[in-house]
């Protein structure tokens, strides 16, 4: 009876000393190079539990697990009889990829309510990394609040791991799942009962319990999520546990807090409070990242204390160095000192610094240039500015809280310009020179080295000084390949604005130019034409019109003796381009075209032999001209009207493409079938229907193909073709009797026109298993090996097939069993024999078992002994 004693105070002591002490923890990292970390474990321990840990050991997630010591130098006396404990350790990874990383240690405290038998149950913590060299260095989120808080029943509990990415990624937050040994979450594990919910705020991070039910010790987790550039790039997990006391005290309540947005240089003055119902003594206390900036780092410091009150003052005026995208979130806690229990209220707030807006001071134009200055931004921490510019003006009046330049405003970014002093920048039209007759309105930028944009900069609006050749026509009078001929005409600039510029007293010539193409960039001048006054002016250019397009430009010189330059070059313009594609009883067209004008409207005509006709009109960039007859050429011309946008620029242009012909054919595919698989399991084959809903096309069909790859396959083969367009359906046996598969299905007409193939239908259905009674191994090359039928969800079987004493005479896990009949390289003899099986589907579970009897038949002609016995 005293050894039993003995045993039993042993076992108490043990327990004690390695099973009670683990209360929190996280795992953080930094990175110290592309493949190098450095980890950080924090727990969180009972400092009245005998159990202590100077090291723990890390599984990385790479199949390596090291041992970390604790920093003795780093240890933390908290309230509530906890101690933080921080162990450091460095690990280089064999190259990108994701890791979990779990710590374990042995074991939870006895009593924890939503995890059963939580004694007996390993405290593990985990934190995915990713090791991705390409997406920038990368450190996770640091946990500022430690986890030691009570809670009382019925009463609201928050808590808020004041999370601070110092890379300033975004965070968010989410309920996760208390885990044991090896990271695996733990079964049968629940959410603290609440009378209203429990939850995570996805974006403030606070963990609300509104509110406890009953007391007790309650663990939870928290994942805190991060994200760079809309993906996710890390995961830390907070396990924590939260005890509830039934209490007559009243935790503190905070003062109301509100988000704010600053900018650098504004001074942000608050002053923070709480209040206790109880007149306990409260102590203010704030946590975030601001407190601990390399630069300008933020002030918390206490201003009155009476019982039952607490005020403080935060105050803060951010730097450059505080720009970022995210806000940074500050968290505000008050504790009363309860002589029985003390609570906690924790609320929080958020600040986002923003960088000031850059002045624009003018906007210039110079020829067909336009240039912008600004004042000097004042500070060498930025990399440069953002350049944004848009059609038109708008009345975008930013809030205190957005930076940048919002795309809803319908400003595009055209430039970046390095350099934090630079004050100026020469839009050119991204090399292409802007347009006469436009608006074009400007917004400025600075850029922060990480990636941030400070406010928008004041709308500056501006336009190029006419003096510049306004093109009107480039229209097709001729098509043919050798004296094909285009019309060029323009609008000359007005004298008035030409008169302003200095020593252009002509004479002046148009200098035109021409590009291969639509699009074309290689100009050659063509034609020079000098006028000693500026007025309409025309060109007929002669070349080859019958398959492509070209593109114009004119530049006006003022020749004046001694003052010869450029006044201004038109916008680019080019012919109207028509290319039909023929098709089934049909035409269809694409029309190209690189004007500065707009077009509104495209006009078609069919040429009857004789003239042109009318055919239709569409303000898209497609025609389609129906109802043809296959075999017979037709030849079109589109005709483009358009207008300038600006009052008074040039209105109704009327421009013609070049002649297109072509030939009607049949060169369309049918259409797709709808295609349905079903599989006939009990004969090891699948069944292939399809359909064809629209009349016409079936009209058009001459057959079908039927194709199939196996699950597990790459390439379809073609299995089967059927020449009937009215057959909608056939069987189809898939090799190796395993009934599963992929199908697809195609139309074709009587000219060889193929569908694509239809949707891809699948069939994985049949847990079918079947084993013959009888085969017959005698080498006629006919039922000379048993064979199961199966399908393809059969992963393995467990098969063993013994004689009537027993003797285990085969075995195996292929599916298809494929025994031949022999025993120790001899056919076994004529009988009957047993047999076991037990049948694994692609999960590895086993879903049935068989049992029966085969009858082996050796002698010739045996096939007929195996017709009648089935």
């Amino acid at each position: 009876m005293k050894r039993s004693l003995a045993l039993v105070i042993c076992l108490l002591n043990f327990l004690a000393l390695g099973a009670t002490h683990n209360r929190a923890g996280e795992i953080t990292y930094a990175q110290v190079s592309d493949l190098t970390y450095e980890v950080t474990i924090t727990t969180f321990t009972y400092t009245l539990s005998l159990a202590d840990r100077p090291r723990l050991d890390i599984d990385w997630g790479d199949n390596t697990i090291s041992t970390a010591e604790r920093d003795p130098y780093k240890i933390e006396k908290l309230p509530n009889y906890y101690q933080k404990n921080v162990y450091v350790i460095r690990h280089t990874y064999p190259g990108p990829g994701i890791y979990r990383l779990v710590v374990q240690d042995p074991n939870r405290n006895l009593g924890v309510k939503n995890i059963p038998n939580s004694v007996n149950v390993v405290f593990s913590i985990s934190t995915t990394l990713i090791v991705n060299p390409a997406m920038g260095r990368n450190s996770a989120p640091v946990l500022l609040n430690p986890p030691y808080d009570k809670a009382a029943k019925g009463y609201v509990f928050v808590h808020n791991p004041a999370a601070y990415d110092p890379d300033g990624d975004s965070l968010s937050y989410k309920l996760s799942v208390c885990t044991r040994d090896d990271g695996k979450a733990i079964e049968n594990y629940t959410l603290p009962k609440a009378s209203h919910s429990f939850r995570v705020d996805s974006i403030s991070g606070d963990l609300i319990w509104d509110t406890p039910v009953d007391t007790g010790k309650y663990n939870v987790a928290i994942e805190i999520q991060e994200w760079r550039n809309g993906k996710k790039i890390g995961i830390v997990v907070r396990d924590m546990q939260i005890e509830v006391y039934e209490t007559n005290n009243k935790p503190p309540v905070n003062s109301l807090l509100k988000d704010m947005c600053v900018e650098v240089g504004d001074a942000v003055n608050l002053i923070v409070s709480a209040t206790d119902a109880n007149n306990d003594k409260v102590l203010l206390k704030a946590t975030s990242g601001i407190f601990s900036l390399d630069s300008c780092p933020a002030l918390f410091t206490g201003i009155d204390t009476t019982p039952g009150f607490s005020s403080a003052g935060f105050t803060w005026a951010p730097c450059y160095e505080a720009v970022r995208n995210q806000p940074y979130n500050i968290i505000i806690k008050a504790d009363d000192n309860n002589s029985v229990l003390s609570l906690t209220d924790i609320d929080n707030m958020s600040i986002k610094v923003l960088g000031p807006s850059p002045q624009l001071i003018n906007a210039l134009p110079i020829g067909k240039y336009i240039t912008l200055t600004w004042q000097n931004y004042g500070t060498d921490l930025i990399t440069g500015f953002n350049i944004y510019r848009r059609e038109g003006q708008t009345t975008f009046n930013p809030d205190s809280c957005t930076s940048g330049v919002p795309s809803s405003t319908g400003f595009i970014k055209i430039a970046y310009i390095p350099g934090s002093s630079t004050t100026s920048f020469t839009d050119t039209g991204n090399g292409s020179a802007l347009e006469f007759g436009k608006e074009y309105s400007y917004r400025i930028v600075a850029l922060f080295p990480n990636l941030t944009e400070s406010k928008t900069s004041n709308e500056i609006t501006s336009t190029l000084i006419s003096g510049v050749p306004v093109i009107k026509n480039v229209t097709v009078i001729k098509t043919d390949a050798t004296d094909g001929s285009i019309l060029l005409k323009w609008q000359p600039p007005d004298s008035i604005d030409v008169d302003t510029i200095q020593n252009a007293n002509g004479p002046y010539e148009y200098r035109i130019s021409r590009a291969d193409g639509i699009a074309g960039t290689n100009f050659t001048f063509i034609k020079s034409l000098v006028n000693t006054k500026l007025s309409d002016s025309i060109f007929i250019d002669t070349l080859n019109t019958l398959g492509t397009g070209y593109l114009y430009k004119i530049v006006l010189w003022n020749r004046t003796p001694g003052f010869e330059f450029v006044i201004g070059d038109s916008s680019y313009a080019s012919s109207v381009l028509l290319t039909a594609s023929p098709g089934d009883k049909k035409m269809r067209f694409t029309i190209n075209r690189n004007v500065p004008w707009i077009n509104y409207r495209y006009d078609f005509f069919r040429y009857n032999g004789a003239s042109y006709d009318s055919i239709g009109t569409t303000t898209q960039l497609t025609f389609t001209d129906a109802g043809l007859v296959n075999g017979t050429s037709y030849c079109y011309r589109v005709r483009s009207v358009g207008s300038y946008p600006s009052d008074d620029m040039p209105k109704n242009l009327f421009n013609n493409s070049q002649e297109a012909c072509a030939v009607a054919v049949d060169n369309e595919p049918p259409c797709i079938p709808d295609l349905d698989v079903s599989s006939l399991c009990d004969s090891t084959k699948n069944e292939i229907k399809w359909s064809i809903t629209d009349a016409d096309c079936l009209a058009d069909i001459a057959g079908y193909h039927i194709f199939y790859k196996p699950l597990d396959g790459n390439l379809f083969t073609m299995v089967e073709t059927i020449n009937d367009k009215y057959v909608f359906s056939t069987i189809h046996a898939p090799p190796n009797n395993i009934v599963s598969g992929c199908y697809a299905v195609t139309a074709f007409d009587p000219l060889g026109n193929e569908s694509d193939k239809s949707i891809i239908v699948c069939v994985d259905s049949c847990k079918f298993y079947e084993i013959p009674n009888v085969f017959t191994p005698n080498g006629d090359s006919w039922n000379d090996e048993l064979v199961a039928k199966t399908s393809g969800l059969v992963e393995k079987v467990d098969f063993r097939i013994l004689n009537r004493n027993g003797l285990l005479i085969f075995q195996t896990d292929n599916p298809r069993i494929e025994w031949n009949g022999s025993y120790k390289g001899k056919i076994v003899s004529p009988g009957v024999y047993f047999y076991l099986c037990d049948v694994y589907d692609n999960s590895g579970q086993a879903t049935f078992h068989l049992s029966g009897f085969v009858h082996v038949i050796t002698e010739l002609g045996a096939e007929l002994n195996v017709i009648q016995t089935k």
